[in-house]
């Protein structure tokens, strides 16, 4: 580990002190277009925060190969697994006002029963599922919550793992199809518009989970890497609108057709935003989204090895020597990371279409040196 972690800083310093002589952005800007030269890269959309304010924003490489347009700064993408803060943050307002409660038994939540068979008498929470201390696993699917229904399922005993709900962790996207469908039962909204109404246009953002209601024109089209090929194919499936499904919708029941837990289309820039809210715990210009404990609650570890808390992680391996609080995501060839460290006030957004898929300490190689590029151009002194 210590010589891939030299070994990585070392890469980082070798493209930065090439550049010493640059501005701040234009020492990002050339050491962001080296490492592109240098890996494969499809596109990257970055925002960086500094003092809780938006400093920078770009976009390089391309939206599209087939017609070769390029990245610009208002492309939005499927981000992936950072869309579960997005339902987490959801829960959270419902709960601060009375509707739930992370210790519900989340049976009584979703409508069926929602139980570990090798530990029938004890109830998985809310809280669980948030976490992801819940026991449950995607080994039957999880586009369709008749994966875990006892009645729809014969095998619904295998969504569950050998040890007791909340003890032990295991990262399952079954959890977050789950608790959009009780952000739907409960207040009654259908998923998308809830998140829409109560999160987005509140801070003033574009995206949203439903594709239709969208302008498809400022999508960037993911890219997946073939490493037989070497080349890049896109993934159609990353934006399919699926029209029939929502025309034909069971509220309360088949709101995984969103993606609650990997839905999301934003751009950088608007994600940013968002981040900036969570950074500040919970309030952004002027408007309160959640409250200061809620927010402290979703950024609160509680599985101390992989410090994940209620949909926000903290990871001291992004950054050397700084504890960082955020989001990964990777889906369909995309890989993005939302970070932010709350106490410094700084925080990044990178986003990729398409790029070389390989990881290092948790994180896609390409989406963590292209954040250490953005720290030291722009946040470290």
């Amino acid at each position: 580990m210590k010589k891939r972690l030299f070994s990585f800083l070392a890469f980082t310093a070798l493209l930065l002190s090439s550049f010493c002589s640059y501005s701040q952005p234009e020492k990002a800007e050339a050491g962001i277009r080296a490492m592109m030269e240098q890996t494969k890269v499809v596109g990257l959309a970055v925002a960086v925060v500094k003092n809780n304010k938006i400093i920078y924003t770009n976009a390089f490489g391309k939206k599209n190969l087939e017609s070769n347009t390029p990245l610009t700064n208002d492309c939005l993408f499927r981000i992936a697994s950072i869309s579960k803060s997005f339902s987490a943050t959801s829960i959270m307002q419902l709960a601060e006002a009375g509707k739930l409660g992370l210790e519900d038994d989340i049976s009584k939540l979703v409508g069926f029963t929602v139980r570990n068979p090798k530990y029938p008498e004890t109830v998985i929470t809310l809280r669980m599922v948030l976490s992801h201390r819940s026991s449950i696993n995607d080994s039957q699917g999880y586009f369709t919550l008749d994966a875990i229904n006892p009645d729809k399922n014969s095998n619904w005993a295998k969504c569950f793992n050998d040890y007791e709900p909340g003890k032990g962790y295991m990262y399952c996207n079954l959890n977050f199809n789950m608790v959009g469908t009780i952000i739907e039962k409960i207040s009654g909204e259908r998923f998308d518009q809830y998140v829409k109404h109560h999160v987005l246009d509140p801070l003033g953002l574009y995206g949203g989970y439903c594709v239709d209601s969208l302008d498809q024109s400022r999508f960037a089209t993911i890219y997946e890497y073939n490493g037989d090929s070497a080349r890049f194919e896109a993934s159609p499936g990353a934006y399919a609108p699926r029209s029939k499904e929502i025309a034909n919708y069971t509220m309360g029941y088949t709101t995984p057709i969103f993606s609650p837990t990997g839905g999301m289309k934003i751009s950088a820039t608007d994600l940013a935003q968002y981040m900036i809210m969570h950074s500040k715990q919970g309030r952004y210009k002027g408007k309160r989204i959640i409250s200061k404990n809620s927010a402290a609650q979703m950024q609160t570890p509680l599985s101390t090895e992989e410090g994940y808390g209620l949909a926000i992680m903290t990871s001291e391996k992004l950054i050397p020597g700084k504890t960082m609080k955020g989001h990964t995501g990777s889906a369909y060839g995309l890989y993005s990371a939302m970070f932010f460290e709350p106490k410094e006030k700084f925080g990044f957004v990178v986003i990729s279409n398409g790029c070389d898929p390989r990881y290092s300490d948790g994180f896609n190689t390409i989406i963590r040196q292209a954040v250490n590029i953005l720290y030291e151009s722009l946040i470290a002194k």
